[in-house]
């Protein structure tokens, strides 16, 4: 059998394993794999390369893709749709795993349809593809921005100013909530609940009383209960999403004012997604990928691969992209006890 594999979207610390483990466990069936560099742009303009055992050694604790990644939406071009289905015949693909998050797995539900055989994985460091208990990208994600809230403590208690630590999280606060818990954040601020200034002020003074500084996390696309939604401009990608980032030096001028304490935004940004992965990301990274090839030779499609508490199992793609996993307020609740 002659699998095609491809990685879209952002890039995230887990999907050199995922590689790794698509072509270990394919080449010890006798199957070829096939890579199309840069996502779905590679399978419009039939961009390949050859994976073997050689060139996937070294890959398990490397950041990054090797195949490259892009946002291409095929389906946003003239053509788009045939031409993947002539590079998939050209290349003679039999199967199709793409790795990616709801944009890239979005295309390949389409595909799916279509009749091509399509074992989707899911990747994403937001952790908000619904159908799977977790993303490999997230638990690093989380780990760097915990690690940098920990150094953020000493600094801010040092210079008594206020730190405001924007995360990733477009639609959904995960990182927010899990980085922000694990450091021992003052307030915590997500996209599923719009905050109140006041009550953000009224905790960082609380802080200040106490002796220590207040560190504040919240996600980019947090927004105030009375404001609009901060972007850095209005340009959108290749799937329509509008470029995010600002809120984190809005908040710190904003929480400058009302406390009369000096206050810093950081902006943790890609940080997030790249070098090496944590232990649980490569663990899962590898299970993924070897499960993706079992379902492959097994002739499922229209599926990926997703973690139900402790177990691999396959899901409807169509299902785990048709709504996001967005933060429950029970779980946000858990997080408010330790404001202030």
């Amino acid at each position: 059998m002659r699998i095609g594999i491809l990685t879209g979207g952002g890039d995230c610390p887990g999907l050199n394993a995922v590689i790794r483990a698509v072509v270990r466990s394919a080449v010890a069936n006798g199957d070829e794999v096939v890579g199309f560099r840069d996502g779905w742009r590679g399978v419009l303009d039939d961009d390949v390369v050859s994976l073997d055992l050689a060139a996937v050694r070294g890959l398990l604790p490397r950041g990054g893709t090797v195949l490259g990644t892009s946002r291409t939406n095929p389906y946003a071009i003239e053509g788009g749709p045939g031409r993947l289905v002539a590079t998939l015949e050209r290349q003679r693909i039999e199967a199709l795993v793409p790795v990616g998050g709801e944009d890239t797995l979005g295309v390949a539900a389409k595909l799916a349809a279509d009749g091509l055989r399509v074992v989707g994985v899911p990747k994403t460091i937001d952790n908000d593809l619904d159908g799977t208990d977790y993303t490999f990208g997230f638990d690093t994600a989380v780990g760097v921005a915990m690690e940098a809230i920990d150094r953020l403590h000493t600094t801010g208690d040092s210079h008594h100013r206020t730190l405001v630590v924007e995360v990733m999280g477009r639609h959904a606060g995960w990182i927010a909530l899990h980085a922000g818990m694990a450091g021992g954040a003052t307030v915590v601020l997500l996209p599923e609940r719009p905050f109140d200034v006041e009550a953000v002020v009224g905790h960082c003074l609380h802080r200040f009383e106490s002796g220590y500084s207040p560190i504040v996390v919240v996600s980019e696309g947090a927004r105030p209960a009375d404001g609009a939604l901060v972007t850095a401009s209005g340009q959108t990608d290749a799937f329509g999403h509008v470029r995010l980032g600002g809120i984190g030096a809005s908040l710190a001028a904003l929480l400058e004012e009302r406390t009369g304490r000096e206050a810093r935004a950081v902006v943790l940004g890609h940080v997030q997604r790249g070098g090496t992965p944590s232990a649980f990301d490569r663990v899962l990274a590898t299970r993924f990928g070897l499960a993706a090839v079992a379902a492959v030779r097994e002739g499922r499609s229209g599926v990926m691969v997703a973690l139900r508490g402790t177990d691999v199992v396959l899901v409807p793609i169509a299902e785990a992209t048709a709504r996001l996993k967005l933060v429950p307020l029970e779980r946000y609740a858990e997080s408010e006890v330790f404001f202030g």
